[in-house]
């Protein structure tokens, strides 16, 4: 189905919602964007929506008449919005047609592409990108994106847009996060999909474990064509969510056959799935992106593109590997300088497991090791398992973690006692602080918590804490020898100082470049 004539309502106007709403435009639908957040800019003031010389949509910014939505024909919603808002639970319960911008999207693109689904809670940026790098080698017209960047209403505006006969598209290559599966999908149906991993993040949102598994598993509730499936081994919340989607599917196990599995040492990939005729190996030593965790990331997306039957097997990828680049602020080279020192983004590690995925990689590499930034809550448990980063932090030259502000720091700026102690009695007061101290230099707010952790488990080499991220990177080349790398992999969130990971990365870089 392209065209619409309804009366649609998007509920979140970042980025996926502006493309919603912008889609459904383009199938004559008439819109009305609606978010709480009154700093937002109108849609008639978005100079993407001027351009469409169309009069049917508003904005509605703030507090809202709960009748738009009751009223409404359709209400698709950005993965950002939790369902507990706008009354989204309700609407749900009664029927209305309720669709995530994921789904909304999916309804417009042709039976014909191929769609490959990508979750986890690490490594879905790269292993979408690689993927998407070795179709677009073998000249396979692939669309890249989903929670990556670009959201997949953008692919399906360019389709409903152009003349039937000039849609060329033939894979939509998606990452999915956990939000965009809160609503279940009906028109979103890949032909492969994959959960590479799952540990604790998010469960501010999910509560548990289970919650958070049974929402990455609903990407094999609706598949086509091939239908294989590929998620982690041995897992057991992740076994126990996929259970009743078992007859839906192809599985096939990262770490385990049917699947794949990976010599790190020799450098090998090896599949083994039988359901869709692939036994193969896969050559990894050409790999020039770093960290050994790549190899899994790599592995995955060749099985996946090989899964998709679009003409391209395991032993063709085989060219691809040593062109393969990452995308940006995971692992990546942003600067050799004079010194030899190596600097290295990996900004958006922002839990303990992507960090301890890349510093695994590192192994053979000394290196100086930059912590810090807003920790990730983990319900229930005594710690936030930075002591898992003891065995890979051995070896290294050294750690430095960025503290809080203290209480001398907040003292010298004319603030309340009122609000110094809501620093004090808030763990994560980096939030408060961003919002009344813009000029304040506050990475770190949960530095020296992770120092006490680092320290409390046996952490063998040094241990230096620094009072921002400047001051983290100046310690650091104090400490970097010749032929060290210096790596930001924080394994925290970045809202701390930061508008996000991206922005904490380029920070990073231009402190590297200033050496």
């Amino acid at each position: 189905m392209v065209h619409i004539t309804v009366e649609l309502q998007v509920i979140g106007l970042g980025i996926s919602g502006k493309a919603a709403a912008r889609l459904a435009l383009a199938r004559g639908a008439s819109v009305v964007g609606i978010d709480q957040d009154e700093s937002l800019s109108s849609l008639e003031h978005d100079p993407s929506f001027m351009a469409l010389n169309s009069t049917g949509f508003k904005t509605v910014l703030g507090n809202f008449d709960w009748n738009l939505l009751k009223d409404a024909d359709v209400v698709v919603v950005s993965p950002g919005v939790p369902l507990e808002k706008y009354g989204l639970s309700y609407l749900l319960q009664s029927g209305k047609q309720v669709m995530s911008e994921l789904d909304f999207a999916a309804e417009a693109l042709p039976k014909s592409v191929k769609i490959l689904a990508v979750t986890g809670t690490n490594g879905k940026s790269t292993t979408v990108t690689f993927a998407g790098q070795m179709l677009h080698h073998f000249g396979i017209d692939t669309f890249v994106g989903g929670n990556l960047g670009t959201s997949l209403s953008e692919a399906a505006i360019q389709h409903v847009t152009s003349p039937a006969q000039e849609c060329k598209l033939k894979v939509a290559v998606v990452e999915v996060s956990s939000y965009q599966m809160a609503i279940p999908c009906v028109y979103f149906r890949p032909s492969v999909s994959v959960v590479l991993n799952l540990t604790p993040d998010h469960l501010e949102r999910h509560k548990t474990m289970l919650d958070y598994a049974e929402h990455k598993c609903r990407l094999f509730s609706h598949m086509t064509n091939a239908k294989l499936g590929l998620l982690s081994f041995g897992n057991q919340h992740l076994d126990e969510a996929v259970k009743k989607y078992w007859n839906k599917f192809n599985p096939a196990w990262i770490g385990a056959f049917p699947g794949l599995e990976i010599d790190t040492e020799a450098k090998i990939a090896t599949f083994k799935v039988p359901d869709i005729g692939i036994e193969s190996q896969l050559q990894l030593g050409s790999m020039r992106a770093m960290g050994k965790h790549n190899y899994f990331n790599a592995a995955v997306a060749a099985l996946s593109v090989a899964g998709l039957d679009v003409g391209v097997h395991i032993e063709d990828i085989n060219s691809t590997i040593e062109k393969l680049r990452p995308p940006p602020h995971r692992m990546q080279v942003v600067h050799k300088d004079i010194h030899g020192v190596t600097w290295v983004d990996d900004s958006k590690a922002t839990n303990v497991e992507a960090t301890y995925a890349g510093l695994m990689g590192l192994k053979g590499q000394k290196s100086v090791i930059l912590l810090g930034g807003l920790a990730k809550v983990l319900v229930g448990q005594a710690s936030n398992g930075f002591e898992e980063l003891i065995e890979p932090l051995t070896g290294h030259r050294c750690v430095i973690t960025v503290r809080e502000m203290l209480l001398l720091d907040i003292c010298k700026f004319p603030i309340q006692n009122s609000y110094v102690l809501c620093f004090l009695l808030l763990y994560f007061y980096g939030l408060f602080l961003n919002w009344l101290l813009p000029e304040c230099p506050k990475f770190g707010a949960s530095g020296t918590m992770i120092h006490q952790e680092l320290s409390d488990n046996g952490l063998d080499i040094p241990c230096i804490q620094a009072t921002n991220l400047k001051d983290a990177v100046e310690q650091a080349r104090k400490m970097a020898k010749h032929g060290d790398a210096i790596v930001l992999s924080p394994a925290c969130a970045s809202f701390d100082e930061f508008r996000n990971f991206e922005h904490r990365g380029m920070v990073f870089r231009e402190l590297a470049l200033s050496s």
